[in-house]
């Protein structure tokens, strides 16, 4: 059997591309923050424009998806400096709520050995409102899991602008 081609490895990574962000999506979904699931819609709307053009040999759709994805890569690196807190930047604002909710990433309060603990208000006639929620025993901060995220995406990023190069 002979090697996969150029345009068999893009096909390749850009399903694993298109698999990874409908998982960041749902993940981004369940924590309402609207500027990532924008992001992410427009970027699996590019993604199978790539495929097609891949599949199809249309070099516009693929020059597109190539642009988009050196669009895709800064994005990314924001994300990254945001949940550092690189600069001015504090993961703490709702900049990724767009302002809409005070919810966060979902991964805040339910990742990998997480145990979330709801604390009702003292006051009374608040019955449906949670003043506090505890967590603890994470072995990873949400952060880092939300980088992970934005690195998996560049890596995969980058690989398909080196296979563009070589089509």
């Amino acid at each position: 059997m002979g090697c996969c081609t150029g345009r068999c490895s893009l096909i390749c990574l850009c399903a694993l591309q298109l698999l990874s962000a409908l998982e960041r999506q749902i993940f981004d979904f369940l924590g309402f923050q609207w500027a990532p699931i924008l992001g992410n819609f427009l970027h699996i709307i590019v993604v199978i424009l790539g495929l097609f053009g891949t599949i199809q040999y249309r070099p516009r759709y693929i020059m597109v998806y190539t642009v988009w994805t050196a669009l895709w890569i800064t994005w990314n690196v924001f994300i990254i400096c945001f949940y550092l807190e690189v600069g001015g930047l504090s993961k703490d604002t709702d900049l990724m709520t767009f302002n809409i909710s005070v919810h966060r990433s979902w991964w805040r309060e339910h990742g990998p050995g997480c145990v979330r603990r709801v604390l009702p208000p003292s006051a009374h006639g608040m019955m449906d409102d949670y003043t506090y929620v505890s967590v603890t025993g994470c072995v990873l901060d949400f952060q880092y899991l939300e980088v992970i995220h934005s690195a998996v995406q560049i890596l995969l990023s980058v690989k398909k602008i080196q296979w563009n190069f070589v089509m």
